[in-house]
């Protein structure tokens, strides 16, 4: 089963417009999946994942978030996300041109993305959040791998920084043989442009307090029929730790919930070589399939 892809611009509350990509299979959708990509990344990025998803009947829709991707118009701009409340506002006004809709509507987020997702489910206004029916974490962002941790002290002077400088841009350079394990693609991840590794004192903040947030459970999160929240993460994933997800879903207060693990694989698991990237994207679409 094939499917049609479409590029089109999404303007927010504030003006800002916002690059959006379709992926639509041919025939109608079983389910209907939003994207959000993460730190340094952009949706087109994902293009095979999405097309194994629509090959199985799910359509998709995905956006280049504020300060990331073909959203950025000048250097100037880059990883200008604005706060949490921003960066969730903006998920809504997304969401929103989706709704309501005819089949089942999930959210799906890799790192930073998936991070986001997982703030979503609690913090999402419940006009939407009552209408999607599960939320998916490729690789969340609940704790830094311990390599790749700032320090206290970092972290304590970036915060008294934010809140004199918001807009200061840092680059903080994504090591591409950290993220997957295919060579091809390593060696194609320095002249993607668009990947630009620059974050602002605001927006990494945020990122982290998010992080930190979730770190420390869910006690506003609150079961009910319907709701469903599956992880999928590496053992080798050397960006954002395993260990710290496997916690969250252990202590995470609902009855439909699962976490994959996968032994090796490394942070970008739609990225890895062809025998677990499939393995991935098949537990996703069951995962998916299962629940419309």
């Amino acid at each position: 089963m094939s499917g049609v892809s479409s590029g089109e611009w999404h303007t927010t509350t504030d003006g800002v417009k916002l690059f959006t990509k379709s992926w639509k299979p041919i025939i109608p959708a079983s389910a209907l999946v939003v994207f959000l990509h993460g730190f340094s990344d952009h949706c087109t990025r994902f293009t095979d994942l999405f097309q194994h998803l629509v090959a199985r009947g799910i359509e998709v829709h995905a956006f280049d978030q504020r300060g990331w991707g073909y959203s950025v118009a000048h250097k100037s701009e880059r990883g200008m996300t604005g706060p949490t409340s921003q960066v969730l506002d903006d998920i809504t006004g997304f969401l929103d041109t989706l709704l309501p809709s005819s089949v089942p509507l999930f959210l799906m987020g890799h790192s930073m993305g998936g991070q986001e997702v997982l703030t979503y489910a609690t913090q999402g206004p419940d006009c939407i959040t009552r209408q999607i029916r599960g939320y998916l974490a490729e690789a969340p962002h609940i704790r830094l791998h311990a390599s790749g941790e700032p320090s206290w002290l970092t972290v304590m002077a970036g915060r008294l920084a934010s809140r004199v400088f918001p807009g200061w841009q840092i680059v903080s350079r994504l090591d591409p043989k950290f993220m997957c394990r295919d060579e091809t693609t390593r060696s194609l991840w320095p002249a993607d442009d668009l990947c630009h590794d620059t974050g602002t004192l605001e927006g990494i903040v945020g990122m982290l307090d998010r992080a930190k947030q979730l770190q420390a459970g869910h006690p506003q999160i609150r079961d009910r029929d319907g709701l469903s929240i599956v992880g999928f993460h590496g053992t080798g994933d050397l960006c954002c730790d395993c260990e710290a997800t496997e916690k969250y879903f252990e202590n995470l207060p609902i009855k439909d919930k699962k976490l994959f693990v996968y032994t090796g694989v490394y942070h970008c698991i739609h990225l890895e070589p062809e025998e677990d990237k499939m393995r991935f994207i098949n537990d996703v679409v069951e995962w998916i399939l299962e629940r419309s």
